[in-house]
Formats: structure tokens, C-alpha cells, sequence
């Protein structure tokens, strides 16, 4: 066999079972010796879109992700989505064909693309190593967290594989074993804890790994702290009575009251980054900052105060837990009820501001919130709209809540979607996009009917970019360049065989009750033509430019 078959094989021995791409001549071989190997693949109808399926897979917990895409101008069209994992630390493989002739109208530098978005280049060097060498960057991507870009030259690809090109032939690999924290770091960790009144716990993306939540609600409950997430670990603390839900610009006002209080922060598997702590403003000024991380970089990149652990997040807390003296800490009944009362953004009053034609988002997601099943997995896009799903939709467990926004590009929100179902196959997906996102990759509608998901998606439909309406428009901007006509994009979803429905008023949502009680065997799509309203998280979010 040849190198791209013989790689092919030896990535799914190794256990990549998930392939998505858009297939050129290229990577045509590999990805067909994939798919005969038994992985399972997963066409696009854009080289970003699947990126970021491939990147939502492998973050709701399907497994390590492969990405197939042509050489040169199939890697550019994926940069975004790359980009986003990337920046994430997913665990992702890229499998990018490369021309080795500079005269190719294909040749781009694709070691310098990947390093200029923070994955890692990698590359087949020869017959004889291939499968070493790819075997190698798989297990870089699943061990270290990183996404890495495999570069496959034509002409390698096309040679006979050498003796050692079978997977039999790789050193069979052992997991590491968790960072422990030092005894000292520990003690330091412990000390605080005693020492505080007012402990809040605020989890992260390293955070949503197994044992985590059980480890720190334990030591929550030993030291008497309250719990939130950063948005990507939304979900995680569901259920719990102690839990503010997300700390950062979606807070609602009782829980930015309560993070300000703390006089101990502690970051498990956070950055503590300018989203999740305000840009710094709900950080008190004597608070005290613990990061528990696994990177030592990460330590005070955002909280210059912060000190840090470094080590596991279950393990650490684990520790702790044996010499954590028992407090009240900031849980009071007071506390509690207050919590249970005014924490949820749905809980707290508002004058709805919809019209005969145009519905307020909140009472908009509040409606779906009610009608949709609770076990859903919700993908967010990016955009002025965001905050309103992401805050009025409830989500089971972290693994309901996949948020790709670490590169804040919008138009990736029904790709996310994708991967996410595909993940979680169990649950009912949920897309909520804008317009403007919903439009930038509408092409992923046709994935969406051909792979028959039961998906519902929701477009928070103001025919604007609105979050440059809302930031440029106050200051007497023209604002024709980020204002458009109106659109039917029901219309359009029908045309791509999704049932479909206008929302103008909460009266217009009846159908969804109907299609959650039919077969769902067509994906729904919602277009709510929403009133023009500036979000309470942006507003958040402009305050520190």
C-alpha cells in the first residue's frame, strides 16, 4: 500500500474514528483510507465548517477529531476554524496535503499558517516514517491538548510505505499520569482557605475533565464556598444549590455581587481572563487570587496578583480536601435563598420591549427555554445576540454547552452545532445564531438535512451586525454598511429541507411544540425577528476598549 493508505489505517488503529473535511485530490486517498478502515466521515460544504464540526466534536467529548482538507487552498478555507481550536488547546488533527513545488498555484508556507495561529506543524518526511510520524502527532493532539497540523506532501503520499509503516510497529503508548501539586503548593492552597470568609470557586476549561466536579464540590462544601464557571464550563455546577452559574460579562446582578464579595477567588482550570472576571472589576481589591493550573504560563497571565498551583484540578482538590478545615465560608441561608431566588437571569425583572412585529430576545429564549427538552446540547455563535442563549437557555451538564469563542469570529455557530450532535447523539441539538452569522456559513445547512440531525436552529434576526449597531450607532455613526434589508430565512432553510417558521410575537412559537411531538425527521429552524436591543454583555465587554 501507499503512505496515505497505510497512514490512514494506522490513524484509525490508534483510535481516530471521526473524519470531516471537504475532499480534494489531495487528500482524497487518506481520507477514503480512513472511511475503509472503519472511521466514519463527515463531508462539509466548507473547509471552515469542518473545522469547527471537527473542533465541537472533540470538545463535547466524541473523541480526537481528524480534519481532512486539500492542500493550499483547502488548509486557508479551514484557518478560522483552526484557529478557533487552536486557541481553545482542542485536541484536534489536521490532515493538510501539501504540493511541494513553489511554482504550484497551491503552495503556501503551511508550516508558517500553522504556527501564526498557535497550533502545531508537523510533517511526513518519508515513506518509512510515515506512520510513525503521524501516529506521533495524534498522540501529541490527544496528550497535550494541542491542535496540530500534519503536513502530507504529494509526492511522500504517493510512495510505497516502507516496512515499518504499519501501526504494529509504534511503540504502544502509556498515559501520563495527572500533575500532582507539590506539598507546598498545597499547603499555600489550604492556608487561604482557612484564612477565608467569603471563598468562590470559579472553574474552567480545565476544569471539565472526569472526577472534576465531583472533587470540587467536595471541597466547596468542606470550606464553605460558593461555585461558578468561566462560560466555556457552563453547565458544569448544574444542580447545585451553591452555584452562581457563569462569572464574567453574563453574570447576572446577584452573582456579579456575590464574585465582588469573595475575599478568596480561586481559578480551577481558568485564565481568570478579562471575560470571566470583567476586565478585572469583579475582582474586589483585597481579594485574594489562587490560579490551580497546569501550565505554569497561565499563572497570573491575567490576574497579576494570582497565586498559583500548579497541578491537576481533581487532584489538587483532592489534596486539599484531606487537610481543609470544615467553615460556613460564604453559605448562609441568606445566601442561599437569595441564590435561589435571583440567580438565573430569567428570575431577574425586565419591561419586555417587543412590538407586533418584532420580539424581545429575552422573552423570545425564555419561551424556547420552556418548550425545548432539558437534555439538549446548545452551540453558540458570536455576536451581539449571544448572551441572550447562552444565559435564558438551561443546559444539563458542561457537556450541553459548547461555546466556540476563543477567536470571537461569528459565523461559526451552525458548524459548532453540528459537531456538538454528532458528539452527544443522545441529546436534542440547539443552534443559536444571528443573521449575519447564520448567512456567513448557510452552507452548512445542507450537512445538517443530509445527515438527517434533528437539530433546532434558533436566528436572532435584527438584519444587523448589531453589535457595531450598538457600538458605533450611540455616537451619530452611518450605519449603512452594517444594516441590511430584510431577509426570509426560513425561506431559504425550506429550500435547503428544513421545516422552518417566522417568530415575530411568543403567539408565533406554537409549531415548535408541534415538531417536538412529531418524528423529527426534518431539522427545524426558527427565524425570530428580534427587536434591535444593545446586550447588557457587551456593553460589558466595550468597557475595557
Amino acid at each position: 500500500m501507499n503512505v496515505a493508505e497505510a497512514l490512514g489505517r494506522a490513524l484509525v488503529a490508534e483510535g481516530a474514528a471521526q473524519v470531516f473535511g471537504v475532499v480534494g485530490s489531495g487528500n482524497f486517498h487518506i481520507t477514503n483510507a480512513i472511511v475503509e478502515a472503519g472511521g466514519r466521515f463527515v463531508a462539509a460544504r466548507h473547509e471552515g465548517g469542518a473545522a469547527t464540526m471537527a473542533d465541537a466534536y472533540s470538545r463535547m467529548g466524541g473523541g480526537v477529531a481528524l480534519l481532512s482538507v486539500h492542500q493550499g487552498c483547502g488548509l486557508t478555507n479551514a484557518m478560522t476554524g483552526i484557529a478557533e481550536a487552536a486557541k481553545s488547546r482542542t485536541p484536534l488533527l489536521v490532515l493538510a496535503a501539501e504540493v511541494t513545488n513553489r511554482q504550484s498555484n497551491f503552495w503556501v508556507d503551511q508550516t508558517a499558517l500553522a504556527e501564526s495561529v498557535g497550533a502545531v506543524s508537523a510533517r511526513i518526511t518519508s515513506a518509512d516514517t510515515a506512520v510513525e510520524q503521524g501516529v506521533a502527532a495524534f498522540r501529541r493532539a490527544r496528550d497535550d491538548r494541542r491542535t496540530v497540523i500534519l503536513n502530507l506532501p504529494l509526492p511522500v503520499q504517493a510512495m510505497e510505505a516502507g516496512h515499518g509503516s504499519t501501526s504494529r510497529n509504534v511503540d504502544a503508548h502509556v498515559a501520563d499520569e495527572p500533575v500532582a501539586p507539590t506539598d507546598e503548593d498545597v499547603a499555600r492552597l489550604v492556608a487561604a482557605l482557612r484564612d477565608a470568609d467569603r471563598p468562590v470557586f470559579v472553574a474552567g476549561r480545565g476544569a471539565r475533565g472526569p472526577g472534576c466536579r465531583e472533587a470540587l464540590e467536595a471541597l466547596a462544601d468542606r470550606v464553605g464556598a460558593l461555585v461558578a464557571t468561566s462560560a466555556v464550563a457552563k453547565g458544569l455546577f448544574n444542580g447545585n444549590p451553591w452555584s452562581l452559574d457563569v462569572s464574567g460579562g453574563f453574570s447576572s446582578p446577584l452573582a456579579a455581587e456575590l464574585i465582588h464579595g469573595a475575599d478568596l477567588i480561586v481559578g480551577w482550570g481558568c485564565a481568570l481572563n478579562m471575560w470571566t472576571t470583567r476586565h478585572g472589576r469583579l475582582v474586589g481589591e483585597d481579594t485574594r487570587v489562587f490560579q490551580v493550573d497546569l501550565e505554569r504560563s497561565a499563572i497570573g497571565a491575567w490576574q497579576d496578583r494570582a497565586e498559583g498551583v500548579i497541578g491537576d484540578v481533581r487532584v489538587t482538590a483532592e489534596r486539599a480536601l484531606v487537610d481543609a478545615t470544615a467553615a460556613d465560608g460564604y453559605r448562609s441561608p441568606e445566601v442561599r435563598d437569595r441564590i435561589a431566588a435571583e440567580v438565573r437571569w430569567r428570575d431577574v425583572p425586565y419591561d419586555d420591549e417587543g412590538t407586533d412585529d418584532r420580539i424581545d430576545p429575552r422573552t423570545l429564549t425564555i419561551a424556547l427555554d420552556d418548550l425545548l427538552p432539558a437534555e439538549r446540547i446548545l452551540a453558540i455563535d458570536s455576536g451581539n445576540f449571544m448572551g441572550h442563549p447562552s444565559m435564558f437557555l438551561s443546559v444539563p451538564d458542561e457537556h450541553g454547552f459548547c461555546f466556540t469563542q476563543a477567536f470571537q469570529s461569528i459565523g461559526l455557530g451552525l458548524a459548532t452545532a453540528i459537531g456538538a450532535a454528532l458528539a452527544q447523539p443522545n441529546r436534542l441539538p440547539v443552534a443559536a445564531v444571528g443573521d449575519g452569522g447564520l448567512l456567513m456559513g448557510v452552507a452548512e445547512l445542507e450537512t445538517v438535512a443530509r445527515l438527517g440531525l434533528p437539530m433546532v436552529v434558533v436566528v436572532y434576526d435584527d438584519e444587523a451586525y448589531g453589535a457595531e449597531v450598538h457600538h458605533f450607532g450611540p455616537h451619530g455613526h452611518v450605519l449603512d454598511t452594517v444594516e441590511f434589508p430584510p431577509t426570509d430565512i426560513a425561506a431559504i432553510a425550506r429550500g435547503f429541507g428544513f421545516e422552518a417558521i417566522t417568530v415575530r410575537t411568543a403567539g408565533d412559537l406554537g409549531p415548535v411544540g408541534a415538531w417536538l411531538d412529531g418524528p423529527r425527521d426534518r431539522p427545524l429552524l426558527i427565524d425570530a425577528k428580534v427587536i434591535s436591543q444593545a446586550s447588557w454583555w457587551l456593553e460589558e465587554a466595550f468597557r475595557g476598549h
